[in-house]
């Protein structure tokens, strides 16, 4: 169990210093990103000012969880066989 919650820790550092890094590395994609989030959110007021959109919309990116949750599982799994031997 003490393998566990040390392993726990060390991937929860090294994923926030990468979540902090990336960014960095790649400042054009961040910046891309920022602009495709403030094009979305105008595009919601226009849409909301017209009375086209309904004012409330659920967001479900279920693509995007169920991509991580591969990944994810293939890492653990990964990581567990490393670790195992």
């Amino acid at each position: 169990m003490l393998d566990f919650l040390i392993l726990s820790i060390v991937g929860s550092v090294v994923l926030t210093i990468l979540l902090n890094v990336l960014p960095m590395l790649f400042p054009k994609a961040s910046a891309k990103v920022e602009r495709k989030v403030h094009e979305k959110m105008t595009e919601a007021v226009a849409k909301q000012e017209d009375g086209t959109q309904p004012r409330v919309r659920v967001f479900f990116p279920w693509k995007a969880m169920l991509l991580a949750s591969v990944v994810l599982t293939v890492l653990v799994n990964v990581v567990g066989l490393f670790a195992s031997r």
